[in-house]
């Protein structure tokens, strides 16, 4: 019952969109400017990196908390993740936006944060080099993905960690499918470039 309980509220929390919110406050449609996506990164482009970085933060804390709580109350990292995944899926699926949302890497980190430290600060480093290096989103969250599983083998989480998260960078790619489209096209645009257009927010 506990268990429920932590995965209804994680669920809950996770739906908040909050680059719908922050968005909004500034006049702004996040869904009907740039990418459409509800993440940081369309928030970023279309309102600048201090907002971007804001809501990426909150992105976060909305995996974390749900998965640190869970620690708090029963101890037990396999709770945390699964818990955890509740809040992701409120992310990508929140029923404030018809059960559209966001791709839910920012709040996948957020779950790694809370349950696995390692692993997430390994997966957001890979992240933040590839980023350095392409500029574009969706090549730096699809490599951080699989460096979450790679990471995870070399400090051997156990087998939940990786029933729940294996399934879970798939669904990472699958929400992604249109940016592999166009990354095998040749076509995802570069982070910052004039005219950008790219969907490839996470």
């Amino acid at each position: 019952m506990v268990y429920a309980v932590l995965a209804v509220c994680a669920y809950l929390l996770g739906s908040v969109p909050f680059g719908v919110l922050v968005a909004r406050a500034k006049g702004v449609d996040i869904m009907a400017v740039g990418s459409g996506n509800t993440g940081a990164t369309n928030v970023a482009r279309t309102l600048g990196w201090g907002l971007g970085i804001f809501v990426f933060a909150l992105d976060v804390l909305k995996g974390a908390v749900p998965a640190v709580a869970t620690m708090q109350v029963t101890g037990s990292q396999d709770a945390a993740v699964l818990v955890g995944v509740a809040a992701v899926l409120g992310h990508t699926l929140s029923p404030f936006l018809r059960f559209k949302g966001g791709k839910g890497v920012a709040t996948g980190l957020g779950v790694l944060v809370g349950s696995a430290p390692i692993v997430g600060g390994a997966a957001f480093l890979v992240f933040l080099v590839l980023f350095g290096i392409t500029r574009v989103v969706s090549v730096s969250s699809l490599v951080a993905a699989l460096a979450v599983l790679v990471a995870a083998w070399f400090t051997k989480q156990g087998t939940v960690f990786f029933a729940v998260f294996t399934p879970l960078v798939a669904y990472v790619f699958y929400r992604h499918r249109a940016n592999i489209g166009r990354l095998l096209k040749g076509e995802e645009p570069k982070f910052g470039k004039k005219n950008d257009r790219d969907k490839g927010d996470a």
